[in-house]
């Protein structure tokens, strides 16, 4: 059961039953419709070729290590001057790598360098830092004991990988950033906290834990063993009188330089950031980050996108700064302990005043991209952590990383006080690492979240800007928005069924799977481009929302839906048949043999043809033969099914398994879509199917082992994957032929758990073109 309170929520955003966002591509337009309300979507999706980002190349790191099977991520990195080789921490592997961009479109790894070769085995890479011929990378060599943090910077001669010198650094570091200029290096002495620690008086995790934090200066002018550092601390009693938390024990996190040689740093579980003159090395000014009441965002990790939540009065413990210009910073908003506000914040950097701040934008910016992950809602949502600010176009720009939604937002911030959304770029999970490249208009983003034994793999993404790119950069993100109901998008994500709207050949039907709930009907525009998530159909029972697992959809003529809903086991699996408004009409169990042979992976397409209704089961009825599943053709008139074999292409990777996603009825056959298990490299099975129509003599019970049809490859996705240049994604779960002709798929992004979150809509064009083998 929801709660009363997420009900009315849900029933409200599906005002009159059906309602209806408009979107333009420009921004502001509306449309309006009989019945509707008027509605909107104010965010634009629309710049011109040369006036964004074009994804280039994913690159998974487990290609540049020995061993595939081992977590190994990218952190934070940094380029070369000549702009062509990139170099990452792998934390997790305790290691830094190489890849050479010189192609960017074709990364090449190009081995690693372990930090057992530096010191010991057990040290860890916080950040890297080029500089002429050399890299420096700044290494925790604490080993869990907090009380007692360490630490170094290595300084590496990047074209034999050899250590020319290590300065000490008095305790355990994080970031480093390099002056315009070249002069100094600042690096942030975190002196992190144990969060299985309690202090006296406190809880666990809570501070002051000491020693506390400072930064450390070092000079680079001359060969590097002459280089110097030089400790910073900050002033108690001025951090105090600033009002942050626990300033005995300050905890720097990051920190950018500007062209004065200012040097900017966060103390995020202090809610603050200082300013520092890196000439002379004194502190000039601390100020709070402060606290802000944030409304219109998800807050109950319920399976609901809901939008009536708030959180008051929250810090903001900014991560990642940068400088605008010399008298603005940027900070996006994390959080740690006590707070985070899901968005970023400019401050005047002479005053500390706040000149704007995101509010909820970036959260609504990801519910409207389908990239919510509502696993999060309860804790800081999308959980701004990477920032970094370049210029492109002649107008600076401020890169926003979304560490749990995993992907980057572009704002123009050419005036501070209104930063203008530009661009969203899609990431593999966890994006830490904001890597601009002007001198090249190219933009690096390191992934930090690694699991093998999911396929879910840490990467780095090489995006260019620009007309140059332009044609290398394969389908746009996003390909697929959602409108805004009083101010709020249209919740999605999950997106596993399609089906044509019978009545207008510009508009297709499709769901959201069990990921998120209550169901819905969502009807989207394809007339536009991206194409427009517009009516959201609450699917009811007995007056009540219901959540359903919705892996198939089909509109029928009459008006109404067919759905195929996926149970957790066999009997669980059924069609559900649902009336123009949503309630439902009847539910149609599959025949007890059936249901009784399958698992976890059940119905997953449905068809209407004429009197009849066809679906997909996706995985072998146990006692079948083997690689062979099922089509099913239900008969309302007598209740009646029959059943046709289906026979799957084979799989020889470890772990791996072939199954059904998708059917459909189409100019005398059968349509369908199978797919392996794999994503990335890996993928190889991604295709739609023509299977001939089978004649009755065909058709055999439920209790018999079924005859398989004859079948032949009409369109191989995989190419269509690749060419987004993106991790191939794993569930092309969709398809449908819309009244126009046209032939459209879309990929199902799991709600976010264990997957990118990406979706990616494709317009395929006419299917009697597409669909030739």
């Amino acid at each position: 059961m929801f709660a009363t309170s997420t009900v009315r929520a849900v029933v409200a955003a599906t005002a009159a039953v059906l309602t209806v966002a408009g979107c333009s591509t420009g921004g502001q337009d509306e449309i309006e419709r009989p019945g509707a309300p008027r509605v909107s979507a104010p965010t634009g999706f629309d710049l011109p070729a040369s006036e964004r980002y074009h994804r280039l190349a994913t690159y998974p790191v487990y290609l540049n290590a020995q061993d595939p099977a081992e977590e190994t991520v990218a952190e934070i990195s940094t380029v070369t001057p000549d702009g062509n080789t990139v170099i990452y921490t792998d934390a997790a592997a305790k290691r830094i790598g190489f890849l050479d961009i010189r192609d960017p479109a074709k990364p090449v790894g190009k081995g690693t360098l372990s930090l057992a070769e530096l010191g010991h085995a057990d040290d860890q890479p916080t950040s890297v830092a080029a500089i002429g011929e050399y890299v420096l990378v700044v290494v925790d060599t604490t080993g869990g004991d907090f009380p007692h943090p360490s630490g170094r910077v290595d300084v590496v001669r990047v074209a034999d990988r050899t250590r020319v010198r290590s300065i000490d650094l008095g305790g355990q570091p994080d970031s480093i950033a390099i002056s315009p200029d070249g002069a100094f290096a600042a690096i942030a002495m975190e002196n992190q906290r144990d969060e299985e620690a309690t202090p006296p008086g406190g809880d666990e995790g809570d501070l002051p834990q000491p020693p506390t934090g400072f930064v450390q200066l070092v000079d680079l002018a001359g060969a590097p063993d002459r280089w110097t550092a030089r400790r910073v601390d900050f002033d108690v009693s001025a951090a105090r009188a600033a009002g942050l938390d626990t300033p005995e024990d300050l905890e720097p996190e990051y920190l950018s330089i500007n062209s004065r040689g200012q040097v900017a740093v966060t103390l995020q579980e202090n809610n603050g950031f200082a300013i520092i003159d890196g000439r002379s090395g004194e502190v000039s000014k601390i100020f709070s980050a402060g606290s802000v009441s944030v409304s219109g965002i998800d807050t109950a990790e319920d399976g609901v996108i809901d939008h009536t939540g708030s959180i008051p009065d929250t810090p903001r413990e900014p991560d990642a700064i940068g400088w605008i210009d010399d008298g603005h910073v940027a900070t996006a908003n994390e959080g740690d302990w006590k707070g985070g506000t899901r968005g970023w914040t400019i401050f005047d950097a002479t005053t500390g005043e706040v000149v704007w701040d995101a509010g909820n934008s970036l959260e609504q910016l990801a519910v409207r991209t389908g990239l919510h992950n509502e696993s999060r809602a309860e804790a800081k949502g999308p959980e701004p952590e990477g920032l970094a600010i370049t210029e492109i176009g002649g107008k600076p720009t401020a890169l926003i990383a979304s560490e749990r939604s995993n992907f980057v937002a572009a704002y123009d911030v050419s005036d501070p006080t209104a930063p203008k959304f530009r661009q969203i770029m899609p990431t593999t999970p966890g994006p830490e690492g904001i890597l601009p490249i002007p001198s090249r208009n190219l933009l690096v983003i390191s992934s930090e979240e690694d699991d093998a034994e999911k396929r879910v793999r840490a990467s780095v993404s090489v995006y260019g800007y620009g007309d140059s790119y332009a044609k290398a950069g394969g389908l746009a993100f996003p390909s697929i928005v959602s409108g805004d109901v009083d101010g709020a998008p249209i919740g999605w994500g999950a997106l596993g069924a399609l089906s044509a709207d019978p009545s207008d050949g510009e508009r297709l039907f499709t769901s959201t799977d069990v990921a998120y709930g209550p169901s819905r009907v969502l009807g989207v525009d394809v007339s536009t481009t991206p194409a427009v998530i517009d009516t959201s159909l609450l699917v009811t029972e007995n007056g009540q929302p219901v959540t359903l697992d919705i892996e198939g959809l089909a509109a029928r003529p009459d008006g109404g839906f067919v759905l195929a809903v996926e149970g957790e086991e066999g009997p669980g699996n059924q069609l559900v048949y649902v009336s123009a408004d949503g309630s439902i009409e009847r539910r149609v169990p599959l025949p007890v043999n059936v249901a009784a042979g399958l698992g976890g992976q059940g119905l997953e397409g449905v068809a209407v043809d004429g009197d009849s209704v066809w679906v997909a089961v996706q995985r072998e009825v146990k006692g079948d033969p083997k690689g062979v599943v099922r089509l099913g053709r239900y008969s309302p008139d007598g209740d009646k099914w029959e059943w046709f074999g289906y026979q799957l292409e084979n799989t020889s990777a470890e772990g791996d398994w072939i199954g059904l996603s998708e059917i459909a009825v189409h100019d005398g056959a059968l349509l369908v879509l199978e797919r392996d298990k794999l994503n990335g490299p890996d993928a190889r099975v991604k295709g739609i199917y023509r299977v001939e129509m089978p004649d009755d003599t065909e058709a055999m019970s439920a209790q018999e082992a079924p005859r398989v049809l004859r079948k032949t490859l009409g369109h191989n996705l995989l190419p269509d994957l690749q060419a987004t240049n993106g991790f191939v994604q794993e569930k092309v779960e969709g398809f449908a032929i819309a009244g126009n002709g046209k032939l459209y798929v879309v990929t199902d992004n799991d709600g976010l758990d264990d997957a990118s979150g990406e979706t990616q809509f494709f317009d395929l064009g006419p299917a009697d073109e597409a669909l030739k083998g």
